[in-house]
């Protein structure tokens, strides 16, 4: 079997993640990201799930999550996965939308899956010179192109996506469960905040959201997680501060979701800040 292979580099001048996962073949379960994803399967055949939609996705194939997008990916063969994908928060986002259009909005992207051979290709050029840390300005001239592109093509407004239309009793019970995610939360507490009752709540919650409110509760950790490991927090004491039972029980959580241990993960962040004080010297 293909040895299995997962890395992650934060570019500092463009702020955005790359990842690449080749000989891969990890299910990855219901969950959501707090930012835009763009990526791209070299190899391998998956089906995923995305907003109650189903695809067959594979080689060539472009994929478009938007944040809180809820999907799921598995293997249909044998075949591991290759693939490259570029994460950008909403904040870098948004700043290098408004230098394209000149306009301030928020706006998401449609479809989940594109097959574009000149996107295809930018977006593998671009990895590639994250990849290499390269720092001439090709690498955020591709960026832009690649923004400027779906903006183009495939933007739609932010109002429009499935993710947001939410019902006022949905809101509440995300609300809560964002701001609470370090507690030991019961349905019960749950459904007081609504006027359903528990199958309800579970059935609507689910439909509107795309997503349990435990697997909902869980995706909120794990991004939680995510902001305490960048800012330099050990993993053991991110696993508290987190809800989770140990550290054992969270190392398997994290890689279930994110592909990495935390570990893996928190070191990306701090080659990032020994490449900035290199660049300060």
């Amino acid at each position: 079997m293909k040895k299995e292979s997962r890395t992650v580099i934060f570019d500092n001048e463009l702020n955005i993640e790359a990842y690449s996962f080749k000989g891969v073949m990890q299910k990855f379960p219901n969950h959501f990201h707090k930012h835009f994803v763009i990526g791209f399967i070299e190899k391998g055949e998956r089906k995923l799930s995305c907003l109650n939609k189903e695809y067959i996705v594979g080689s060539g194939d472009i994929t478009i999550f938007n944040p809180y997008d809820v999907h799921t990916c598995e293997q249909i063969n044998e075949l591991p996965l290759e693939y490259r994908c570029l994460n950008v928060s909403e904040e870098i986002m948004e700043k290098n939308i408004i230098n394209i259009t000149e306009i301030k909005e928020k706006i998401n992207f449609s479809p989940t899956v594109i097959t574009n051979l000149y996107l295809s290709s930018l977006i593998k050029e671009l990895h590639s010179l994250i990849t290499k840390k390269s720092r001439e300005f090709r690498k955020e001239e591709i960026f832009i192109l690649i923004l400027e592109y779906l903006v183009k093509y495939h933007s739609i407004p932010f109002e429009n996506n499935y993710s947001v239309k939410q019902s006022e009793n949905i809101k509440r019970v995300c609300e809560f469960l964002e701001k609470n995610f370090d507690k030991n939360i019961s349905l019960d507490t749950l459904t007081s905040l609504t006027d359903f009752s528990k199958y309800h709540l579970l059935r609507s919650f689910t439909k509107e959201t795309g997503i349990t409110p435990y697997g909902y509760l869980e995706t909120v950790r794990i991004e939680k997680a995510k902001n305490f490991l960048e800012k330099g927090v050990s993993p053991a004491e991110t696993a508290f501060l987190t809800g989770f039972s140990d550290q054992s029980h969270f190392s398997n959580f994290f890689k279930k979701f994110i592909g990495l241990t935390p570990k893996q993960y928190q070191n990306i962040f701090i080659n990032k800040n020994k490449s900035l004080e290199e660049t300060n010297e």
